[in-house]
């Protein structure tokens, strides 16, 4: 397949890592998102309720809009839409976090030899 051919689609990956130091807030916006979708069906409903309230990860699942990242950028339209959340052990200052410039060097390098 010729470059022409692929360069239509792109896969963005974003990760992030956010810190909640209020969730009451979060689970609160997300009951009211939930409450706020008519296309719901009631049994998801409850079972997204008590999720949002046990787990703030799962609140912040429901606040997640794929379509608010791309939504006004002219040109590009959301094809397909996937995330997950999460509780993690964070440590800023473990290897494993840090995104120093060289390993983002190394991701663009990975992709500079498509279509060759």
């Amino acid at each position: 397949m010729s470059t022409s051919e692929t360069s239509r689609y792109v896969r963005l990956r974003v990760d992030l890592v956010l810190e909640i130091d209020g969730p009451a807030e979060v689970a609160e916006a997300a009951l009211g998102r939930i409450e706020a979708d008519t296309s719901m069906p009631e049994e998801e409903r409850t079972h997204a309720r008590a999720a949002v309230a046990e787990d703030s990860a799962e609140a912040l699942a429901y606040l997640v809009e794929p379509f608010d990242v791309v939504g006004t950028v002219p040109g590009v339209e959301l094809v397909q839409a996937s995330w997950s959340t999460e509780e993690i052990d964070y440590d800023p200052e473990a290897e494993e976090w840090d995104l120093d410039e060289d390993d983002l060097g190394d991701e663009d390098d990975e992709g500079d030899d498509i279509g060759d």
